[in-house]
């Protein structure tokens, strides 16, 4: 090797074209530089403080329909003098970190793609439709298709999923939707983290929870007495006028299942392509709602400022309940399209009106007394003999049904985590991973 370059050195020398000299000294210094990675063994610190090499790399990401809200803070509370309010409201500044949000609220059709998941779940379980991967594990073969159509071979063999009987309606095969269920693990980090649990198995730690993932359709009939509200019974959560409206009828318990199926729908994919998990989809938690409805906008009382809910020409700027009850006069009569009306400052529709929305936050009247000011987070997993008063969740934003002091971005309400309601639906949220997303690695 060491004559090869003295010859190439030489040639250099006595080259007289002042370019080929040029050219050939490159490739002198190439051919050093692939001598001298010869002698270094891959991931080699060389007694050098580097870290773990080869770690994978991490890009942002921006799921598709959510927007990107920046770490700050803001005064939560009342953004008008409400003396009332003031009283289970104290303003307090509230630090938030940056996260992810939903545009919208969850959309029927989008709360379609996770019930026709747990159905195609169960269906494949029941045809034994496996795969076994390297380890031995079987999986679900999400490839073989199930033929859904009356009178197939696979819905022979899938009776059991299919109303019987006195249940049957003109002799219809459809699906017993009390059959869907969907059973999710999470991880009791508070628990976990106490000073006094820390010597306990890990497994007592992990909680499982079978749901039931529905909607409750009945809602539009046992909510509101005396008022005729079947076809929406019947057809808002299936029908294709109503695919991009907000789901409503879930409780809070089935808001969380949907997050856990978010959750595991994206790490099975980002783990089938060699990618990084990242953090879980989850509800928002009550101030981290109530920031990204303000929109940047300091004790606004509405997402759009205010102090007015009608633009300059007199248009409503929410689905809500307008004077004493003319619910046409926005341009709805329950709910309206979750894209509808213009978004606010962060690119969030409908953070006033439309559905009220669950959060992850329980509901106590006094809880600015004894929160933290970063990120303020009072959860409670209320189970089945748990009192009634302590299974109360934050609902935020106001719906079609609210008049408009409940659709300002500081009144506080809330609902029983097991009840569902025709006026209540919900969002995600996900938690940004670094300082802010103009980072760039």
């Amino acid at each position: 090797m060491i004559s090869h370059f003295t010859t190439i050195s030489k040639t250099i020398n006595t080259q007289k074209n002042p370019m080929k000299r040029l050219a050939l000294g490159y490739a002198v210094l190439i051919m050093l530089a692939l001598v001298s990675s010869c002698s270094k063994k891959a991931g080699d610190p060389q007694g050098q403080l580097t870290g773990v090499m080869e770690r994978p790399k991490w890009d942002h990401i921006n799921p598709m329909g959510m927007v990107y809200i920046p770490s700050g803070t803001f005064y939560a509370g009342p953004g008008d003098e409400d003396m009332n309010n003031s009283l289970q409201q104290r303003p307090q500044a509230q630090s938030i970190q940056g996260f992810y949000m939903d545009a919208t609220e969850i959309t029927n059709n989008e709360y379609r793609q996770f019930v026709n998941y747990v159905r195609d779940s169960i269906a494949h379980t029941m045809l034994d439709h496996f795969i076994e991967d390297d380890k031995g594990q079987k999986k679900i073969d999400w490839a073989i298709p199930i033929d859904w159509s009356p009178g197939s071979e696979d819905v022979s063999a899938l009776g059991e999923m299919y109303y019987s009987g006195n249940d049957k309606f003109w002799g219809r095969e459809e699906l017993d939707v009390n059959k869907l269920k969907f059973a999710r693990e999470w991880y009791d980090w508070k628990s976990a983290a106490r000073k006094d649990m820390r010597e306990n198995s890990r497994g007592g730690f992990i909680k499982k929870e079978e749901t039931h993932i529905y909607p409750d359709t009945l809602c539009w009939v046992h909510d509101f007495s005396y008022s005729y509200n079947e076809p929406m019974t019947r057809n808002y959560f299936w029908h294709p006028s109503f695919d991009d409206y907000p789901v409503v009828g879930v409780n809070w318990t089935q808001a969380n299942a949907f997050c856990s199926w978010r959750t595991k729908l994206w790490n099975e994919y980002q783990q089938s392509i060699g990618e990084t998990m990242g953090e879980e989809f989850r509800l928002p938690f009550e101030h981290e709602w109530e920031y990204a409805a303000r929109g940047g906008k300091e004790s606004a009382p509405y997402p759009w400022g205010g102090p007015y809910v009608r633009n300059r020409k007199g248009c409503l700027l929410a689905n809500f309940k307008p004077g004493r009850g003319n619910y046409p006069e926005d341009g709805g009569f329950y709910t309206v399209r979750a894209d509808s009306y213009h978004p606010n400052d962060f690119g969030l529709y409908n953070m006033a009106g439309n559905v009220a929305e669950w959060t992850s936050t329980a509901f106590y009247e006094n809880s600015q007394a004894f929160n933290h000011d970063m990120n303020a987070d009072i959860r409670y997993d209320a189970g089945g003999e748990t009192p009634i008063t302590m299974k109360r969740k934050v609902i935020r934003g106001g719906s079609w049904k609210d008049v408009a002091y409940y659709i300002q971005t500081g009144t506080r309400n809330w609902e029983y985590q097991d009840t569902a309601k025709a006026y209540i639906g919900f969002r995600t949220a996900l938690t940004f991973l670094g300082r802010s997303i103009d980072d760039k690695y």
